[in-house]
């Protein structure tokens, strides 16, 4: 009888917290819903005793009571009365915490669809009907809520791995909407819904959006940019606008927490940059990287939303698949499990979401998290507090104080323990069960009593799921029994001897209690058919569990380098002060080759030119006896170290991208070109329409920062192009869609587009830039107009050359530079009476039809006419030998040697406007300087030396120790990542990372997604 007690009981109390459906649907809750019949007006009362509560991170109460009811914590604590109504738990030092929250979830929404199908040819209009954004990727009037529909599938997936509450968004597009916060239970979206606008969401990506503009990352940024000031024009002037759906819906959100997907290290930083603009302080949701430039990270002062998908171990099946895989990313196998905690350190405000993440790996990597260096209270807050208070929430959810929704989890250890196990996940007061809360405790040592024999019964393995050997006497080997328990009831079958028949069903199944854990008694059927009273003793206990935490690693060996790439540094490199003795100078001036001169940098500047000079106190002394020194190389035409996307040739004229919004500081031909010699760049926009985008001139500052590289009192130049690319006459059949198709077609937009800025400007003046729509596209233009930007223009036929030349003439400004100018020497009279330098190749032809007429004397002869000629690259191999690109003028065109050399040096300074602060070695000028082994026109030179204001960013001794200690440090992270697949870990295959090198015409199409 009390054995039956006991078990009505439990079986009650189980009851009682299964039926939580209609916890809350009471007369007074405010439902709009009807109730079909009877149903539960019960409150949702309970009271959990007796457990470790973590109340918040930082507080946690052993022995606390925790007592809820409709939906929310009434009171936490220890020792507090429970209340007479309430139904009491005991949960025997399991472990209570509150919910995790996730604020990047796309939990409930629907999967994205595009508006339309694409055809086949360019889309150069939206699809979607009626008074929205010009542009589909805007998608500033989607509303989670909305949309937002309970999965209780997806929930259940969720709250295994502790998550209560998520931001649920629609991931499409630049701009999309509102995110919505919501409980993971399985009631009405109605009841799921705690705040239906919670946060406001961008990104850089496309999304479903089949319209070509914008196809490159900095298209997207020009985009958001523009579409932040039509927002701003849209609210200040309300009698002088159009209606716009989407800018009303962007301008309900500016309130609103936003949270940008950046998706990686620096795109990070341009969102910055780009919220810094207007003022709007995002939440950045990061790719785990951000290790790699944690001060800038922090600088930023926005909180990171941080994925734990740590990278696999890679398969390594011989030693070529080793070579396949970047030394950046093996470095980064071996660091990112310590990214959360890099970041902790470092004070950045972060949380942690499950997203992109295998639900089986969400634990295992929490805890790599913590082994790797993540404080457990830094840890909880990433989870809870943290996401509560970055959205507003923090007095609804994050923690277990009263008042706040009843959302917690119980576990049976400390969640850092490996052998824990969630046993129930409560969500607004209803609790999903996922282990038996009241399962007994049935391991250890019995005494079977069975049909007048005692056998020996052990009961050993995981408590949820035990394991049980039967045996005739301890010498006997034994047999495996299958066991079950439910509740307090039990089954037991087994065979006291291998059944070798064709039929192994085991002989003897047992049925009865475990109310009493030492103590279980029941029926059995016997092998005979008959059935028999057995029972069983608990003899001996079994070894407790041990609920040890993961244990903490020593922190990886490897060290963060800036860049985080082959030949990084673990400290940023500072100018020094050095003295050059005895070297054979080309000044780039007047003097021409100084030969045994002495030559001092200092301050980042060259300080003195002399013979028999002394070193200043402290200077490195560098014999440079039968060496050369140079000016640092400037290439006027380059592509490297730009991010996503070289073109945005998805229209006429894309005045308003710039260069300087995607640049790639951690971009390896950066540092070969500094083996090359190479010291700055003008980094251009391709040539895939008439108007290209802003250039970005930088120096060759390796492992600094994006902005870093930029020389800041550089001039502004932007990109234009002529010929083939822009009329598409190389795109294929399906191109015939953009304007300009034809040559004539190209000057009608530079006519129309120069006409056009002029009146924008004249509007400005007239009415003041507040009353008018600025247009970022045709402030680049008027720019020119008004000579605060120079063109460099992509070109080849003479005809062209000269309509840009009068069409500048006519609008009363000068073309500042052609590049490539391939057929330059048979208008280099014109050139010289316009005014315009140009910027060649030494001996590129026959690679299109327009470049027919090509030939290797074009440099000389427009330099003799008095034209300003350089040589550039445009290719990113190219730009590590362009002083052997010089020296193919002195061998066609017998020019002299001094001169050739100004045509990499002082000539691109030159033509990029900067000659007063470096292309040349004077006093005064920068110190971008190079040490050649021998005369840099030759092809046994070689840099040994490259200093770019004055710091030493090349060191050809340097170099090779560095490629020695980078091999070692390969060979290191290879058998670390072989011993890991050996312990088995995951791994995933070691696939080549291509880098992709970009040219003038490379088609942007697909680079954004």
């Amino acid at each position: 009888m009390l054995r039956l007690l006991k078990t009505c009981k439990v079986t009650f109390a189980l009851l009682a917290l299964t039926m939580a459906s209609h916890a809350n649907a009471q007369y007074n809750n405010g439902s709009s819903f009807q109730e079909n019949g009877v149903f539960d007006q019960r409150d949702g009362h309970y009271a959990f005793t007796n457990a470790t509560i973590f109340v918040s991170p930082e507080k946690k109460l052993e022995k606390g009571t925790l007592i809820i009811k409709k939906g929310k914590v009434v009171a936490v604590g220890v020792g507090i009365a429970v209340p007479k109504d309430a139904v009491s738990i005991d949960l025997g030092g399991k472990f209570i915490y509150s919910s995790f929250v996730d604020l990047y979830a796309t939990y409930g929404q629907p999967e994205p669809k595009a508006i339309a199908p694409r055809g086949q040819g360019p889309q150069m209009e939206t699809n979607q009907k009626g008074a929205y954004a010009w542009n589909q990727t805007l998608r500033s009037d989607v509303r989670a809520n909305e949309q937002f529909r309970t999965d209780d599938k997806k929930a259940d997936e969720l709250r295994k791995n502790g998550f209560g509450a998520v931001v649920s968004h629609h991931h499409d597009g630049m701009a999309q909407g509102s995110g919505a916060l919501v409980l993971l239970g399985a009631e009405r979206e109605h009841e799921m819904i705690i705040k239906p606008m919670a946060t406001s969401h961008f990104s850089f990506s496309k999304g479903t959006s089949t319209q070509d503009y914008p196809s490159s990352l900095m298209g997207g940024i020009a985009l958001l940019r523009q579409t932040y000031y039509d927002v701003q024009y849209y609210k200040n002037n309300p009698n002088d606008r159009e209606y716009n759906i989407s800018i009303e819906k962007w301008i309900e959100l500016e309130k609103l927490p936003a949270i940008f997907d950046a998706n990686q290290r620096l795109n990070i930083l341009r969102a910055d940059k780009l919220g810094d603009e207007f003022g709007v302080q995002y939440i950045f949701k990061g790719a785990g990287d951000e290790y790699q430039r944690i001060e800038a990270i922090k600088a930023t002062k926005g909180a990171v939303i941080l994925p734990i998908n740590f990278p696999l171990a890679y398969e390594i099946k011989n030693p070529y698949d080793a070579q396949q895989i970047h030394l950046s990313q093996l470095l980064h196998w071996e660091l990112a499990p310590s990214n959360p905690a890099r970041l902790a350190k470092a004070g950045v405000d972060f949380c942690i979401s499950h997203t992109g993440t295998a639900a089986a790996d969400f634990w295992p990597n929490l805890r790599r998290a913590y082994q790797a260096g993540l404080s457990e209270a830094d840890l909880l807050k990433a989870l809870t507090t943290t996401p509560a208070r970055l959205i507003n929430a923090d007095k609804e959810i994050g923690t277990l104080d009263a008042g706040k929704y009843a959302n917690f989890f119980i576990a049976t250890a400390n969640i850092l323990s490996e052998k824990t196990n969630i046993v129930h996940h409560w969500v607004n007061g209803k609790a999903y069960s996922y282990k038996d809360i009241y399962l007994a405790d049935i391991r250890g040592n019995y005494n079977l009593t069975l049909g007048g024999q005692v056998l020996q019964l052990e009961v050993k393995g995981d408590a949820f799921a035990p394991e049980a050997k039967i045996q005739k006497n301890k010498d006997d080997k034994g047999e495996k029994a299958i066991i079950s328990i439910s509740n307090t009831n039990i089954t037991l079958s087994f065979n006291l001897k291998k059944d070798t028949t064709a039929n192994p069903q085991p002989a003897y199944r047992l049925s009865g209690s475990v109310a009493n854990p030492k103590k279980w008694s029941g029926r059995a059927a016997m092998p005979d058919g008959s059935w028999s009273d057995w029972s069983a003793t608990r003899t001996s206990e079994a070894k407790p569990d041990t609920f040890d935490l993961v244990k903490i690693d020593s922190l990886p060996t490897a060290a963060v380098i800036f860049p985080f790439t082959a030949y990084g540094q673990k400290e940023k490199a500072k100018a020094e002060t050095t003295l050059f003795k005895n070297a054979t100078v080309w000044t780039g001036e007047a003097d021409g080759v100084l030969t045994e001169t002495d030559v001092i940098i200092e301050n980042g500047k060259i300080a003195k030119i002399g013979k028999n000079l002394s070193a200043p106190a402290g200077a490195k002394t560098v014999d440079a006896t039968g060496k050369h020194l140079t000016a640092g190389i400037i290439d006027e035409h380059s592509h490297i170290c730009i991010t996503a996307g070289v073109n945005e040739g998805t229209q006429a004229s894309s005045a308003e991208v710039r260069i300087g919004d995607v640049l790639n500081s951690d971009d390896i031909n950066m540092y070969r070109q500094l083996a090359g010699g190479v010291t700055a760049a003008q980094l251009l926009h391709g040539s895939a329409n008439p108007i290209g985008g802003q250039s970005a001139m930088i120096k060759f500052r390796w492992g600094s920062l994006p902005e870093e590289l930029k020389i800041s009192d550089a001039p502004a130049f932007i990109k234009f192009a002529l010929g083939e690319n822009v009329k598409q006459a190389n795109w294929g059949d399906y191109n015939s869609v953009r304007f300009p198709q034809t040559r004539m077609g190209v000057e009608q937009v530079y006519e129309d587009y120069f006409t056009r800025a002029r009146e924008y400007g004249d509007a400005i003046k007239k009415n003041g830039a507040a009353k008018v729509r600025r247009d970022l596209d045709l402030d680049a233009v008027l720019e020119i107009l008004e000579a605060r930007r120079f063109i460099t223009c992509h070109s080849y036929v003479q005809s062209e050359i000269t309509m840009l030349m009068r069409v500048a003439e006519k609008h009363k400004f000068r073309v500042n530079t052609f590049t490539h100018i391939l057929e330059g020497y048979k208008v280099a009279d014109k050139m010289k009476q316009h005014g315009v330098g140009a910027s060649t190749f030494a001996d590129w032809w026959a690679y299109k039809f327009e470049v027919i007429d090509a030939i290797p004397y074009n440099p000389t002869i427009m330099t003799s006419m008095g034209v300003t000629t350089a040589i550039n690259s445009d290719d990113a191999e190219m730009g590590r030998r362009l002083n052997q690109e010089a020296a193919k003028s002195v061998k066609y065109g017998n020019m002299s040697e001094h001169e050739a050399w100004k045509m990499v040096t002082i000539n691109p300074a030159k033509l990029l406007r900067i000659d007063n602060q470096t292309g040349s070695i004077k006093a005064g000028k920068a110190a971008d300087i190079v040490l050649w082994s021998d005369n840099p026109l030759s092809i046994y030179a070689r840099p040994e030396l490259t200093f770019v204001d004055g710091t030493r960013l090349f060191d050809a001794a340097q170099d090779l120790k560095m490629r020695q200690e980078m091999q070692a440090e390969r060979t290191r992270l290879v058998q670390k990542t072989m011993n890991a697949k050996g312990a088995g870990a995951k791994t995933q295959p070691a696939i080549h990372s291509h880098d992709r090198h970009y040219h003038c015409g490379d088609d942007a199409l697909n680079e954004l997604k």
